[in-house]
């Protein structure tokens, strides 16, 4: 669909919408291509229209735009929750190496409000909102009409309330402080609602405060509240319950969300609506059908058939974030004709608690033996030359491990074990690995599982920046080791080094991102609430 010829994506100064209307081939979900040309006028004025306009949301989801900032063409780069978002998670952490130049400014905490990757996060997320916002107005108005029935059009949105929560969490993690630092005075992100498709309303957003941390966080939750309510449980086939939202989709959310604000009864409530209540250890969902697959690697080479993702971000051979973007060809090694970007640490891989037998090192990770590089790589995405492997969001795994976690706050081991055992176990080549008895620190234990469970998704700076003031974090970013510091004789199962890319406090700026410069341009009212020392 196209409403105008260019979209400008900082959500300050949008003046229209350009929804790109894609379609879903009945046989794969995953062909993204842009169909027509649709005026938003009549945009909403059928059921076959408002569907392409749904697809246009998840098109914006998966592959947006890129601006490099240096006057060139606008680009497919996989931001907001294609490639870019996995990508720019991992770098921030200090689990996964940048091996050359192209992700050097986020790993090594260089960013400023007017570089590239840090400025098309914001910009591509709230273009998302926005896109979101377009669908819940337009689905309302279509429903008032008689256009849709209320069964058919309160799905789509949803979709978009999900996917608006889920954009506007993720803004909150790399430009918000953590929830545990005075919520109620931090400034959150503004919270943005309303459709943007001309300049008079995108004058009213101009205005936006960013709230604080508190109210931001008050605001998706009810999002997803709503969401989880009017989504369906399943759709017609595997592939469309993996990714479009759904109900399980919006619970899991949840979990992750109330983890990050410390409301540990709240993320056990959500969970066990998925099945983590239960005391036999074998832990399934009778919404959605949720359970772990038997291998590790099943959800990464079915990743659009399988019990274990609950929603994923649908990329094809036509739509993904290029070769300069797409999760394959970033992680993947040369050996693989992949590019040699991002290496595995050899301090996760070395790791005393990732076992030499696991199947997460045996089955994903690849040692490359050849080229000037030979280090150790992510082995999850594995369509190389057409990068149409789909993006992971939320695994059952997660869900596991956040209730997991939250029964261990509230002194109930013996559950958090049973459900760290479960997705340890699958993976660790032993049963029951951690026995009955929880080890002597079994909140670290889980920690320690995430890294290894979640390398390469992405997760790792979710994880670093809500424990950043707790005794299991970083107490800000990590040190992390330079390629420099690389060889393959590392990669000996013990060895951990010293990393010379220094860690940056929880106090000094470089914790959070800045927020965009031409965002402050055009919102006086941000341009007070700049992150301090920026």
């Amino acid at each position: 669909m196209k409403i105008l010829n260019r979209q400008k994506t900082f959500a300050g100064s949008i003046v229209a919408l350009a929804l790109m209307f894609t379609t879903y081939s009945c046989k794969d979900f995953t062909e993204l291509n842009p169909l027509s040309s649709l005026s938003e006028t009549t945009a909403f004025t059928s059921p076959q229209n408002i569907e392409l306009a749904v697809s246009g949301m998840y098109w914006q989801a998966a592959v947006g735009s890129y601006d490099p900032l240096n006057g060139t063409a606008l680009g497919q780069r996989g931001y907001p929750f294609g490639g870019a978002s996995i990508e720019q998670g991992d770098m921030r952490g200090e689990d996964l190496v940048n091996l050359q130049a192209f992700f050097q400014v986020t790993y090594q905490n260089t960013y400023t409000p007017n570089t590239p990757n840090n400025v098309n996060i914001w910009e591509q997320l709230y273009a998302l909102i926005n896109q979101c916002n377009v669908i819940i107005e337009g689905v309302d108005n279509a429903i008032a009409s008689g256009v849709l029935e209320a069964s058919v059009g309160n799905p789509y949105k949803g979709e978009a309330l999900f996917l608006r929560a889920l954009a506007h969490h993720e803004l909150l993690l790399n430009f918000s402080k953590p929830y545990s630092d005075n919520p109620t005075t931090s400034l959150g992100v503004p919270y943005r609602v309303k459709a943007i498709t001309g300049a008079e309303s995108a004058a009213e957003q101009n205005n936006l405060t960013r709230g604080s941390v508190a109210s931001t966080y008050a605001l998706l939750l009810a999002d997803l509240d709503l969401a989880e309510s009017i989504l369906p449980t399943v759709r017609a086939n595997k592939a469309a319950s993996i990714s479009r939202a759904t109900k399980g989709a919006a619970i899991a959310l949840k979990t992750r969300v109330k983890l990050h604000m410390n409301d540990m009864d709240g993320v056990i409530a959500e969970g066990a609506k998925l099945g983590t209540s239960a005391t036999t250890g074998a832990f399934n969902s009778t919404i959605g059908g949720y359970a772990l697959e038997n291998s590790p690697e099943t959800p990464f080479i079915n990743y659009s058939n399988n019990s274990e993702s609950i929603f994923s971000v649908a990329q094809s051979v036509a739509s993904n974030g290029t070769v300069n973007g797409a999760v394959t060809s970033m992680f993947s090694p040369s050996e693989l004709n992949g590019r040699d970007l991002i290496g595995v640490s050899p301090n996760l891989y070395n790791a005393s608690f990732w076992l030499a037998t696991d199947l997460r090192k045996t089955e994903l990770t690849f040692k490359q033996t050849v080229g000037d590089r030979p280090y150790v790589y992510v082995y999850k995405y594995r369509s190389i030359g057409d990068n149409s492997d789909w993006c992971p969001m939320i695994r059952y795994s997660e869900v596991l491990l956040n209730v997991s976690e939250a029964y261990a706050y509230k002194n109930n081991e013996a559950q958090a074990l049973k459900l760290l055992n479960a997705v340890r176990d699958r993976s660790a080549g032993v049963a029951n690995s951690y026995g009955n008895t929880a080890p002597s620190d079994l909140k670290k234990a889980i920690y320690d599982e995430r890294r290894i469970e979640f390398f390469g998704e992405g997760k790792r700076w979710g994880d670093l920046h809500r424990l950043a003031q707790t005794a299991y974090g970083a107490n800000g970013i990590p040190a992390k080791l330079l390629p420099t510091q690389l060889s393959a004789a590392l990669y000996d199962g013990s060895t951990i080094t010293v990393p010379s890319q220094a860690a940056v406090a929880y106090t000094n700026k470089e914790f959070l991102w800045p927020i965009p410069q031409r965002e402050l341009d055009s919102n006086p009212t941000l341009r007070a609430e700049q992150n301090n020392g920026w």
